[in-house]
């Protein structure tokens, strides 16, 4: 008992000094320690979203193979399509977890220079690839590359490591703000060309999330929060395509809205509905029937609500919030031993993951208007899966380091 409760008030940061160093010396004495090396709940709470998301774009995808847009395709393409990618996943994930966070922290800037390549030649005819009137992929024949998915992962490493190198500059605009801001300004020039606007709210959020995290003066950041407000509603009005599809979120139940601009949503909402509270039973949905477009995809949570119903949607929502928590939390412990880089990384993962998760939830369930953001770890795609494995596996990086930091050993 007594030594439990050494270890507890060590760990809270009560213990004393010669108590700690006793503690440790036994327990590297006796080669072990009480203490895990990882976060286990987070590492499973992620296999539970890959598992589930792969069950649930199965699922959605088994009758694709009946339309004439996937004809050449058997029941089961996007099944293994997506267990590979996850297989690729978990793969490039165990290898991040070898790189120190000190090393993502000397790449960052270099890192997002690619990044910023990727988005120009994305738009290069003959490079970037082009569907349903958007260029946003680079064909790699084994998997199509989404630049915007990359730089979202690049903007958390570089916004991290730019408040840790201006954090004196922090309260100033003209040398704390500024620099940060036309990089974006110049990410979402190249973002709208794509357009993906969906995409570059997420990093806008990524990258100002973890600068006011970082330091950064509340007026000033008050300010910015009211031009981007005002930036984006004039993006919205001065694009006709754009401003259709808000009045069409406004009323989607307009005949004209339901059969154009709003089906999507129309038909997300009509699977919600027969979903009630226990939903039909896995793959019984008929909205993937070719009602519900990209379902697979942007609209897994609507297949997920109406084979699963209420219950469904609210696991996979507890399942996203733990995820985001446990980000925040070991952000937290890492900033308190004095880790600020790794600290901003590990929150600013946890900003990306539930802003994203909250766009694509709010699209399906009719809370926002339409974007072209899938939901993290569960909709069919190997881009996004594979970043926000590697994105997971930093943030697992950063925990081992605070466990090892905790038991008084050398990075």
């Amino acid at each position: 008992m007594l030594k439990l409760a050494t270890i507890s008030g060590w760990l809270r940061g009560n213990g004393r000094p010669q108590e700690r160093s006793a503690w440790v010396m036994r327990e590297q004495g006796a080669g072990r320690t009480t203490v895990s090396s990882y976060d286990q709940a987070l590492l499973w709470v992620t296999v539970t979203l890959l598992l589930f998301g792969l069950v649930m774009v199965y699922s959605a995808s088994v009758a694709l193979g009946d339309s004439p847009r996937y004809a050449n395709m058997k029941p089961t393409y996007f099944l293994w399509r997506q267990a590979l990618f996850i297989v690729i996943s978990v793969l490039a994930a165990l290898l991040v977890t070898r790189v120190p966070t000190q090393q993502w922290q000397r790449a960052a800037p270099y890192l997002f220079m690619i990044g910023f390549v990727l988005l120009i030649a994305v738009l290069i005819p003959g490079i970037g690839r082009g569907v349903n009137g958007a260029r946003r992929w680079i064909s790699l024949y084994a998997l199509n590359l989404q630049p915007s998915e990359v730089m979202k992962l690049f903007c958390v490493l570089y916004a991290a490591d730019y408040t840790v190198r201006k954090q004196e500059w922090m309260q100033q605009i003209k040398k704390g703000f500024m620099p940060i801001a036309t990089v974006m300004v110049l990410v979402g020039v190249l973002l709208q060309l794509e357009p993906d606007l969906g995409a570059f709210m997420v990093i806008v959020a990524i990258a100002f999330g973890i600068l006011f995290l970082g330091g950064v003066n509340v007026r000033i950041f008050i300010g910015l929060v009211v031009v981007l407000v005002v930036s984006f509603v004039l993006l919205v009005w001065l694009s006709p395509w754009r401003r259709a599809r808000i009045f069409a979120y406004l009323d989607p139940w307009e005949e004209q809205n339901a059969l154009g601009k709003a089906y999507q949503l129309s038909h997300s909402l009509i699977a919600f509905g027969r979903g009630e509270m226990f939903g039909v039973g896995l793959g019984g949905s008929v909205e993937k029937l070719h009602y519900l477009p990209e379902a697979h995809t942007d609209f897994l949570l609507a297949v997920i609500g109406e084979e699963l119903g209420f219950v469904g949607v609210a696991v996979v929502i507890v399942l996203f919030y733990w995820l985001v928590r446990r980000c925040f939390e070991i952000g937290r412990q890492a900033i308190a031993v004095e880790r600020v880089y790794a600290g901003l990384v590990a929150k600013g993962v946890g900003i990306w993951i539930a802003t994203q998760a909250f766009i694509n939830m709010g699209v399906n369930l009719g809370l926002l208007p339409t974007k072209g953001l899938t939901l993290p770890l569960m909709s069919y795609g190997g881009s996004g899966i594979l970043v926000n494995c590697i994105a997971l596996a930093i943030v697992l990086r950063v925990d081992y380091e605070n466990r090892v930091m905790m038991r008084g050993e050398r990075l």
